[in-house]
């Protein structure tokens, strides 16, 4: 017996909803975006946009599915089911926020306002994301729609804690500071003291590695769908004990960049969500290589 399709719709809470949790009324939201030179009507609108694309998803899901809706804080307690269909509402940073949780799902990014720049991941306005959806069998259906898988990087610890990032994984101190660790390629190794470790995706090559590579002349980056990761060192430091002669490569499919502790902790986290993170304790390795779960954009 076939399970039945459900419809993930996954937003995140508007600046209009935060300015009304700090705030309290409209009237002092709107006193409070006075004072920086902005207005609430233009807060509305980016607010009443989502909400208006969050709807008509919503109402194009075929009466046979199920639909669940789950805010971007809910992601790490919701339940995923294999047979989820993921409607991202927002823009890109949601995509990529969700892509750790799943395993296969087609994911269909909505951009709520399309405009002059389109998103990299949020290929669909509201109403082509609801003619994929009313008809998912038919000739333009969902079911028949292209389907790009993503390169993930994925971390794992050697006490089988793991974690899967779209963009990058960071592994440092959980304060920025100074980490100690030792550093392992497959060419060799070094005794490393820096502000951390970062491992990227072509997917994020736009994103804090771009960044990285700026300051260091550049770099050819990976495609989003090639089986390479980029990997940088931030601010390493040379000391008697600690060296800087590895501080940036490529790891392809079937190597791996280790990472040692050689801190009381380092923290290991995925495209920017600090809160959801793993933690590992002097003496442990961090194995960071390409992720064997894709994600599956529908484009």
């Amino acid at each position: 017996m076939s399970l039945r399709r459900r419809a993930v719709v996954v937003h995140r809470r508007t600046e209009l909803d935060e300015l009304l949790d700090r705030h309290g009324t409209r009237g002092q939201a709107e006193f409070f975006l006075r004072t920086r030179g902005r207005t609430l009507d233009a807060v509305q609108r980016a607010h009443d946009a989502v909400a208006a694309a969050r709807a008509t998803v919503a109402g194009a899901v075929p009466s046979d599915w199920a639909l669940a809706e789950v805010e971007r804080a809910d992601l790490g307690r919701f339940l995923w089911a294999p047979e989820d269909v993921v409607v991202v509402v927002g823009q890109d940073g949601l995509v990529a926020n969700v892509a750790k949780y799943l395993d296969a799902q087609p994911v269909l990014g909505v951009d709520p306002a399309p405009g002059a720049n389109p998103g990299v991941l949020v290929r669909h306005d509201a109403a082509s994301a609801a003619r994929l959806l009313a008809d998912p069998s038919g000739r333009h259906g969902l079911d028949r729609a292209e389907v790009v898988p993503l390169t993930t990087v994925r971390a794992r610890l050697d006490d089988g804690q793991e974690m899967t990032a779209l963009n990058e994984i960071f592994v440092g101190h959980p304060s920025h500071q100074s980490a100690r660790y030792r550093i392992v390629t497959p060419d060799g190794g070094e005794d490393q003291s820096s502000s951390g470790v970062i491992v990227g995706t072509g997917t994020g090559a736009t994103g804090w590695c771009a960044s990285l590579a700026h300051d260091r002349g550049g770099r050819t980056f990976p495609g989003p769908t090639d089986d390479r990761l980029a990997w940088f060192v931030r601010e390493a430091w040379p000391s008697p004990t600690t060296g800087v002669s590895r501080t940036e490569g490529v790891v392809g499919r079937g190597d791996e960049l280790v990472v040692v502790v050689r801190s009381d902790e380092l923290v290991v986290f995925g495209d920017g969500m600090e809160a959801d993170r793993l933690v590992a304790s002097w003496g442990q390795e961090i194995r960071v290589a390409v992720g064997d779960r894709p994600l599956r954009l529908v484009v």
